[in-house]
């Protein structure tokens, strides 16, 4: 029910508005990664005439990987990209003035094959795991505070643990060189339409760790001072991205049209791709949730060290953007 509602409250956003009188006067540049779900809210976007609708020009700057958003704006060769908002904590930390507001709150998983004899973190010990990312991930450094706690051992020490690019871990757990992957959710999807299974949820650990809110990981970053500067150019552009968003959760019409643009290889893959995107509407962006969120910062700190946040120790002031939620 509350799945139902909440795509039902994003519907209520798709009533055509009246397009305002005049367009933004300077495009919104936007970095994005060609094959990521940032661009396929935008395509939905561009496809129903959202950005005329809200008075915005979209300028979408493609680049080749997360890395790169992140150079392109710090450079300010873009306005805003998607990013983590542990990244935008240690910028702040280090004296950047990005701020973040929430885009998705899908999270990944530990996927296994279906006939793999784990069953819980406790069984993680001896096993082979492939990590999506660096020792750093945020769904690593969540799944050896869980380990730790529940079963009294750091699969960073008692597990074999190998990082890399989800497609090549994917290539390695269906050839049965590993015995489980942790991996981001569109990795997930792809895998599960190959038969693998989602033994363990990121959002289950986070669960089990004493966060049951669902929590945007990643989101809008731009300049406080650009969003000062532009700040109906950001408020329509959030609105753009709840209502696009809202469009491709309830349509499956949409994703047909999309498939090209997700690299999905079977109907499956997309069935599969649809279902976690549904997962990930923030519905919440309220002063608790974001002390949850500063909470759950202090957590990946103690676990990640300096090494993941630099000089911030604790969540910087400012890091979240403060707005209407959602987006009106």
């Amino acid at each position: 029910m509350r799945r139902r509602a909440a795509l039902l409250s994003a519907a209520a956003l798709l009533v055509p508005r009246p397009a305002p009188a005049q367009t933004a006067e300077a495009p919104l540049r936007i970095g994005t990664l060609r094959y990521g779900s940032v661009n396929w809210v935008l395509d939905v976007a561009r496809h129903h005439g959202l950005p005329e609708a809200e008075g915005l020009r979209l300028e979408v700057v493609e680049l080749a990987s997360n890395a790169a958003t992140q150079v392109a704006l710090q450079a300010r060769r873009v306005d805003l990209i998607v990013a983590d908002w542990l990244w935008v904590a240690r910028q702040r930390g280090e004296g950047a003035d990005w701020s973040f507001a929430p885009f998705s709150t899908a999270l990944g998983a530990l996927v296994s094959p279906a006939s793999a004899p784990i069953a819980s973190p406790a069984e993680l010990r001896g096993r082979r795991l492939g990590v999506a990312g660096s020792p750093l991930d945020k769904s690593w450094l969540l799944l050896r505070l869980l380990a730790m706690r529940r079963a009294g051992f750091d699969p960073a020490e008692a597990a074999q643990a190998v990082f890399g690019a989800p497609p090549l871990l994917a290539e390695q757990l269906l050839a049965g060189r590993l015995d489980a992957v942790l991996t981001y959710w569109t990795s997930v999807a792809r895998l599960e339409a190959r038969g693998m299974r989602a033994l363990l949820p990121v959002a289950e650990v986070l669960r089990e760790l004493g966060f049951p809110e669902p929590l945007p990981m990643v989101g809008w970053t731009f300049s406080e001072a650009w969003a000062a500067s532009r700040p109906d150019a950001l408020r329509h552009l959030l609105r753009l991205t709840w209502r696009a968003s809202g469009i491709l959760a309830a349509s499956e019409a949409e994703w047909q049209r999309l498939a090209p643009l997700t690299g999905a290889d079977s109907q499956e893959e997309l069935r599969r791709l649809q279902a976690h995107f549904r997962t990930g509407l923030p519905q919440r962006w309220d002063a608790a949730l974001r002390a949850e969120a500063a909470r759950l910062y202090d957590a990946l700190a103690a676990m990640g060290g300096e090494r993941l946040v630099g000089a911030a120790a604790h969540l910087p002031p400012g890091t979240f953007h403060e707005g209407p939620w959602p987006p009106v």
